[in-house]
């Protein structure tokens, strides 16, 4: 269904609906991810990836993965020789963080503690993004989001960022610094000289910086700790991946891009994760422009539309035991992490994918392969119920605590004591925690069908009620498009009374109009 859209509706699901926190957040949403289609945003994401997400670009950002890889890996072997715990769920967020800071601002913001301010701000943007709001499906009840204070929140850590962003302008000024060091000062600059096609507005430059925080910190993060546990859980699989880094790499003191290059194996570990995992489920929604038809159905114009990307993955039609951690099954595929049948879509498709895959998959790559090049990696008691584990709100988060332990590889203890002059290391297993990131819906719960239109009349409480029960809600049905498929692929919204129709029997879909069933 989703190559059938691509192919002859693209255009048609092109667009964005307008919400209220992204209307804040993003500037009236003039940022690339979250503007109208049209031609400001053709023009917009023209400029990221001509100008801040080609292959030379994000080449060109190696030195500051490469730092950032460097601290972990610091902190972890320090840990280890003073036998402290270490929370890697907070690592692994802290270098995402300084990692899209160095890149997008040219800089880190991190306290005393080495914690980021300014990653927990992201954070913060991120749960306001997951946050229902009343008017964005009740037009009339926008007052209600004033009321409860989210609207006020929104303005806040807008205001916040905007504090952020013109400080860090100001010092960039200041310091006459005509580099082009980090995507902020790119813009400013290109913006300054005239060399843009669209006119960008300081406010237009900050949206898209936002952008590059809201889909590269967290998701990059959770996608990191996924890895890690699905290797922790199979245990012949990180022996396998192990052994491919180290021959490649063999006794070198440092990882560079021609080793990443060569491991082919470590690629499909992580194609596999983003197959089971993948951290944005049912990825960004989707609006359409116009009505069309899909498989007999009638769907109208301005219905918001989500693609369930973690059904997609998981179809035993198209997925050879899908509920398996197999990443042999991408052995023979290509190193774009696309589809051309779209049956794996963990970064979007059509018009509307991300831009900043390249970017992302970097850092993800580099620092696994070091993690698992320098450190042997085990659970306490070899089992652990990944299916349990996911909470999802637009990510898919851990919810429970992944206990493991960690130890300097034996092979590499020489060359990491040698890269910081320490000697005699204690090689004892450090226990370390995966914190609980919370506790929202589990995708494994999902039991929606197909294509589904709710009208706007179902309230949101009755929503969460019926999916955290795995109930089945109807406004018009659609059956799956396969029959073994327990999940839905389509699922669409909208604020407006009208009713998605099978064309062959208009009278039986009106029957289901506004009806649960259990």
């Amino acid at each position: 269904m989703v190559k059938e859209i691509v192919k002859n509706h693209d255009v048609a699901f092109s667009d964005r609906p307008s919400t209220t926190a992204a209307n804040i957040l993003f500037y009236g949403c003039t940022d690339v991810a979250f503007a109208p289609y049209g031609e400001y945003w053709r023009q917009a994401r023209k400029v990221c990836v001509t100008e801040l997400l080609t292959l030379r670009r994000v080449n060109s950002f190696q030195f500051l993965r490469d730092d950032e890889v460097e601290v972990t890996i610091d902190k972890l072997r320090r840990a280890s020789f003073k036998g402290e715990a270490v929370n890697l769920t907070e690592l692994l967020m802290v270098a995402s963080n300084n990692q899209i800071s160095r890149s997008a601002l040219g800089r880190k913001f991190d306290d005393e503690d080495g914690k980021s301010k300014f990653g927990l701000l992201g954070r913060r943007l991120l749960i306001l993004m997951m946050t229902f709001c009343v008017g964005d499906m009740f037009p009339y009840l926008k007052w209600v989001d004033v009321l409860r204070g989210l609207t006020s929140s929104l303005k806040q850590v807008k205001n916040e960022f905007d504090t952020f962003f013109d400080q860090i302008r100001e010092e960039d000024r200041s310091s006459q610094n005509n580099g082009e060091r980090d995507f902020f000062s790119i813009l400013l600059k290109l913006q300054e000289n005239g060399l843009l096609e669209v006119d960008l507005t300081p406010d237009n430059i900050k949206a898209i910086i936002l952008d590059m925080f809201l889909a590269g910190t967290d998701t990059t993060s959770t996608t990191l700790e996924w890895v890690m546990a699905e290797l922790m859980k199979n245990p012949n699989v990180m022996k396998k991946v192990q052994k491919e880094i180290r021959n490649v790499v063999g006794k070198k003191a440092k990882i560079d891009m021609k080793d990443v290059d060569e491991m082919n194996y470590l690629k499909c570990v992580i194609k596999e994760t983003l197959r089971l995992h993948p951290a944005v489920p049912l990825l960004v929604p989707r609006r359409t422009t116009s009505k069309i038809n899909i498989g007999g159905y009638d769907i109208p114009s301005n219905i918001m539309v989500f693609f369930n990307s973690w059904a997609i993955h998981r179809d035993p039609e198209v997925w050879e035991k899908p509920e398996e951690f197999i990443p042999e099954r991408f052995e023979k595929s290509s190193d774009d992490f696309k589809s051309q049948d779209f049956e794996y879509i963990p970064f979007g498709f059509g018009r509307r994918g991300c831009p900043g895959m390249a970017f992302a998959v970097a850092f993800i790559v580099d620092l696994v392969a070091n993690l698992l090049y320098w450190f042997d990696w085990k659970l306490p008691d070899g089992e652990i119920s990944i299916k349990e584990s996911e909470s999802t709100g637009n990510n898919i988060w851990r919810r429970n605590i992944l206990a493991c332990s960690y130890s300097i590889s034996s092979s590499r203890s020489t060359s990491l004591r040698s890269r910081r002059n320490i000697s005699k290391p204690s090689l004892t297993a450090t226990s370390i925690s995966l914190i609980s990131k919370g506790s929202t819906l589990s995708c494994s719960s999902i039991r929606f069908p197909t294509l589904i239109h709710i009208l706007f009349r179902e309230s949101r409480a009755i929503l969460d009620k019926v999916v955290s029960r795995s109930t089945l809600i109807t406004g018009a049905v659609m059956k799956s498009t396969t029959s073994r498929m327990p999940f839905p692929t389509i699922l669409a919204l909208s604020p407006i009374p009208t009713i998605v129709s099978n064309t062959g029997n208009r009278s039986d879909s009106r029957t289901h109009r506004g009806s649960i069933t259990v």
